[in-house]
């Protein structure tokens, strides 16, 4: 062999032990859009993530397909959001015949109680409170870390990054709210997917539906949060990304309410749009809220 062709093997040989290529990439599952995205910060360059409910998506009525079952098979780590969110999960993980581990983001969130339907449930949407959603990063950072521990170094960084940027979020929040007086911090949306971010930053939020989007409110329920909004002289009202303004545009019009813009409590818009990461949708919700109490 001459020399020049030795040098190339050589050369080869040490790009193939070099730690970038030996780097491992997880392949996880997010179950939703939001999720997906914490994922695919903490895990950087590193993971590979697949989004069950993308863009614009609902969690709530979101129906599997074959591929779903599939993707899950060939993941490394399956990410769930908990708290009643994903009530088909189960089904399809079993389906899946998927053996690794399930981790569940939102463990060790403070949980509040909601009431549906006149049970009392606790409310799934954990993240819309910038301080959950740090508790969310730093559960995903372990579980990758679990999952990779040569990368672990990595993970651990991006991940305490991110969570300070989502912790410097949560501060900026409650600073701005803290501003408007508490009569003018009201705000009407789709369903009763705010909670946690009306219990972090002081919001009263009022909905025709409850947690859930396939929830049905009737019509003295209807009514009832007509006059509530005249009493409580709220002037404005919001849609959701991932679902249908009808209900809500005709509680409006009779009350008198006009159209604050979009919110994105549960679904990320595509790429290159407003909210197209947790982050941005999170600091989208706050100032179109803000714009509207103005």
């Amino acid at each position: 062999m001459k020399f020049w062709q030795k040098s190339l093997v050589s050369l080869a040989l040490a790009a193939s032990m070099s730690p970038m290529a030996m780097a491992k990439t997880v392949e996880t599952v997010a179950s939703f859009s939001v999720l997906a995205d914490i994922v695919k910060q903490v895990g950087g360059e590193h993971v590979n993530v697949s989004t069950l409910v993308g863009p614009d998506g609902d969690p709530h009525t979101f129906e599997p397909a074959p591929k779903d079952s599939v993707t899950i098979k060939q993941a490394d780590v399956v990410f769930v959001s908990g708290l009643g969110l994903e009530g088909w999960m189960a089904r399809l993980v079993n389906a899946s015949g998927y053996q690794g581990e399930v981790i569940t983001a939102s463990q060790g969130v403070d949980t509040r109680e909601m009431k549906e339907d006149g049970e009392v449930m606790t409310d799934p949407h954990a993240w819309n409170s910038a301080h959950n959603g740090a508790i969310y990063a730093r559960n995903v950072m372990n579980a990758l870390i679990n999952a990779d521990p040569e990368d672990a170094e990595y993970f651990k960084q991006q991940g305490e990054a991110y969570i300070q940027k989502l912790d410097k979020l949560n501060q900026w929040a409650k600073q701005a709210f803290a501003k408007v007086p508490a009569e003018k911090r009201k705000v009407l949306t789709s369903h009763d997917a705010f909670g946690y971010f009306g219990q972090e930053y002081g919001v009263k939020f009022l909905s025709p539906v409850g947690f859930s989007t396939e929830s049905e409110a009737s019509a003295n329920e209807v009514g009832r949060l007509i006059n509530q909004l005249k009493e409580e002289q709220i002037a404005v009202y919001f849609i959701e990304n991932q679902t249908n303004p009808r209900l809500v545009q005709q509680i409006a019009s009779a009350s008198g309410a006009k159209n604050g813009g979009e919110l994105y409590p549960e679904a990320l818009s595509e790429k290159g749009g407003k909210a197209d990461t947790y982050a941005h949708a999170f600091k989208h919700n706050v100032e179109t809220m803000l714009a509207s109490m103005q």
